[in-house]
């Protein structure tokens, strides 16, 4: 097995066990929903024009208190600075560490939103471009915070601090994300544009956020 996809399987092992964070993220995105649906009340006409946008931001906050698992077992445990070891293949380590993180935490949320749009009173031709614009957009996620986690990935307890660099980072993935979902909703022309520059958005993270997450750790690590 070659150490990219040994490092996925790796990390989506350890995302799955006691205090991983992907079913801690899962379950703090239906806590988000749960509470929001019961703070509107019974206005369901209010809850269904709002929904697509609300999921989107409890998928984002979701998505950020999972990053810092994205780096933590290795420092804990070593295995961090044998990564940093490998020289020319960190870049792909890298891509291979936010691409678990999808697999662990984006894919779980995307499968949960149609069951919690339910709650949302989200209508049924509303689920499809909600979905996709998801499972677009939550790939920008993970690859944006496992670049946040990169660059604290010496410090202890580096939730905050991740959840800080990511905030702005995230917003043209939220805007053109939730505007995705809300214009497929109401069969509006704009959702092709919208989802075209959230999918731009999410291959620009693609790019850079390896090289970038690569350089954050032989810098924090030397």
């Amino acid at each position: 097995m070659s150490a990219f996809a040994a490092v996925i399987v790796r990390d989506v092992t350890l995302a799955f066990r006691a205090g991983g964070g992907a079913l801690q993220a899962v379950s703090f995105f239906a806590l988000t929903i749960v509470l929001f649906a019961l703070a509107v009340g019974p206005d369901l006409s209010l809850m269904s024009d709002i929904a697509s946008p609300v999921l989107w931001a409890g998928a984002l906050l979701a998505t950020m208190i999972s990053l810092e698992q994205i780096y933590r077992p290795d420092r804990e445990d070593g295995s961090l600075d044998a990564l940093v070891e490998c020289g020319d293949s960190l870049v792909f380590i890298a891509l291979a560490k936010a691409l678990a993180h999808w697999i662990s935490t984006g894919l779980l949320l995307v499968a949960a939103a149609p069951l919690l749009a339910l709650l949302l009173n989200l209508e049924g031709s509303a689920l499809a471009p909600l979905v996709i614009s998801l499972l677009i957009g939550t790939v920008g996620l993970s690859l944006i915070g496992a670049f946040a986690g990169a660059l604290a990935a010496a410090l202890p307890r580096a939730g905050v601090l991740i959840a800080v660099i990511v905030s702005p980072l995230y917003a043209p993935i939220l805007i053109f994300g939730s505007g995705a979902a809300s214009a497929g909703a109401a069969g509006d022309p704009q959702y092709g544009a919208n989802l075209m520059l959230l999918a731009a958005s999410s291959l620009f993270a693609a790019i850079i956020s390896p090289l970038a997450s690569a350089a954050a750790l032989r810098f924090n690590l030397d």
